[in-house]
């Protein structure tokens, strides 16, 4: 390999912060409430968090640290100022449990644990095996960083070291560190200005997603790293959404589909009522947006705000439906984001038809370095350099990714291939049904029983005779669910991924 030219330059996150501090120093990046931070004190705090991790804590670039908070300003100045100086921090869910905590922890191997005063007494009862400090936001951090100087850190930092260990969401085992470079977030970031169109400096983002998940981290922090701003919601209320998207005349947003569910679920008259027009931009990622919903969307916010993006935590964001396809292409994730490949392949790895349903492999600048600490899991997650997280796909004739499901949720019964979403969109269909998940259970006819649980919308009444009689005039009789339960509110994790491994055990206990 040549040596780099004199001019290299590593691409990190934190500098495209400090280039947009210096075009407008005095502007507000960063805002939660009526607390603000302007671009030149972000990066004198993230800069001051560098240097307390290496002159004030004696981490070295190698090193880890941890992060368990939920959603607040701080959250982002730590989790930069620690990548900045070589030490990636592992991103821990705030609703865990000491247990879940542990670990977590304790796979990452941190040295140092920041976590947020209401969350303490969570920490203090997990048994954490190598932290030796931990730093409390809200008790002594502050004075911390008071002590500390606003130098940007001296430690050498290459674009390919680990940004962060960001953590699945363990709905099939348990969670997996899916180690996340500076170079892939940053390119990811120009991937998404370039296809959303959203991150300009006259922007304006509102942050509703959990930080700690890659994705609300990701869409939090690209409109910072182009000179834009971000509001940051503590916690998600579907009201105060729409406030605040009237009152700070907010251009774009990330959600999932629980978010929409929750919108939804409002007044009519106080939905339509807000003054949205200022949005330009939603991004729907995470789990999959039912068609049902989708249609919901654009008919009150109309036809050229909606994207709806595939991708993972360890691939980012893989395709990409852009608003004028919405409604021309059903139960759609659309093409490949720029400067990404997609393939689909059986299972002896040759590419399928169109049409064809085959396992979904990406390749692109933007893929995970591999899982923490598990170099056999990340070598099965590769085929030749192309990635899979296990999710099944096909394309149409103009090349339009279409996800079937995951691998690993397909039914098989009486030895005939069931997706579960697509039992699941035509579930959507039905006026009564708020949400739905199809999942396999044991069952000694046919080997795995089609089984659908279900929420039905407030004030809603349907019987389960009545909701397999609807699938049954849009799908194949094998395919109808042949057991029904209903339940208030499916589980979900904080990413809005259904947690099928709960309906599944919940299902074998009866």
């Amino acid at each position: 390999m040549s040596d780099r030219a004199f001019s290299y330059r590593p691409a990190l996150i934190a500098d495209g912060i400090r280039a947009s501090a210096k075009r407008a120093p005095g502007k507000t990046a960063l805002s939660l409430g009526e607390d603000k931070l302007s671009y030149k004190q972000l990066v004198e705090r993230v800069d001051r968090v560098s240097n307390l991790a290496g002159a004030g804590l004696g981490l070295v670039p190698g090193d880890r640290a941890a992060l368990m908070a939920p959603n607040c300003l701080e959250f982002i100045e730590i989790v930069c100022g620690l990548a900045s100086a070589g030490v990636p921090p592992a991103m821990i869910n705030p609703r865990l449990t000491p247990g879940e905590v542990a670990y977590i922890a304790n796979d990452a191997g941190p040295r140092v644990l920041f976590v947020h005063e209401s969350l303490v007494d969570v920490v203090r009862d997990a048994e954490l095996e190598t932290v030796e400090r931990m730093i409390v936001i809200g008790g002594d951090y502050e004075e911390l960083l008071g002590q500390s100087h606003p130098v940007a850190a001296s430690a050498l930092v290459e674009e390919w070291d680990p940004f962060c260990i960001s953590y699945t969401s363990g709905t099939t085992g348990n969670p997996k560190g899916a180690v996340l470079s500076h170079r892939s977030r940053t390119l990811t970031f120009f991937a998404m200005a370039v296809e959303y169109g959203c991150y300009s400096p006259e922007d304006r983002a509102i942050a509703i997603a959990p930080l700690y998940h890659g994705g609300g981290f990701a869409f939090s922090v690209a409109p910072i790293a182009f000179g834009g701003s971000c509001e940051i919601l503590p916690r998600f209320d579907p009201e105060q959404v729409l406030r605040l998207v009237e009152d700070l005349a907010i251009t774009n947003t990330f959600m999932v589909p629980t978010h929409f569910n929750a919108l939804f679920a409002l007044d009519e008259k106080l939905r339509r009522g807000a003054d949205v027009s200022s949005l330009r931009t939603i991004i729907a990622n995470a789990a999959p947006l039912p068609q049902a919903t989708k249609e919901r969307i654009v008919d009150w916010l109309g036809d050229g705000i909606l994207h709806e993006s595939y991708g993972s935590t360890e691939g980012g964001i893989v395709t990409n439906l852009r608003p004028p396809d919405q409604l021309r292409k059903e139960q759609c994730v659309g093409l490949p984001l720029p400067c990404t490949e997609v393939r689909l392949l059986d299972e002896e790895g040759a590419e399928v038809e169109r049409g064809e349903v085959g396992e979904l492999y990406s390749r692109s600048p933007y893929l995970f370095n591999g899982y923490w600490g598990l170099p056999d899991e990340t070598s099965e997650a590769f085929r030749d350099g192309w990635l899979s997280v296990g999710d099944m796909a096909r394309t149409d004739e103009e090349g339009y990714v279409y996800i079937v499901d995951r691998k690993k949720d397909m039914i098989i019964s009486g030895g005939v291939n069931v997706y579960p979403r697509e039992v699941e969109e035509v579930l959507h269909e039905h006026p009564a049904v708020a949400e739905a998940a199809v999942i396999g259970v044991p069952d000694e006819y046919w080997g795995e029983a089609v089984s659908a649980v279900v929420a039905l919308r407030p004030s809603a009444s349907a019987t389960s005779e009545e909701l397999v009689e609807f699938c049954g005039s849009r799908l194949a009789s094998f395919k109808l669910p042949k057991r029904l339960e209903f339940v208030d509110a499916l589980p979900r994790n904080a990413a809005g991924k259904v947690l099928r491994r709960e309906l599944r055990e919940s299902a074998s206990a009866e």
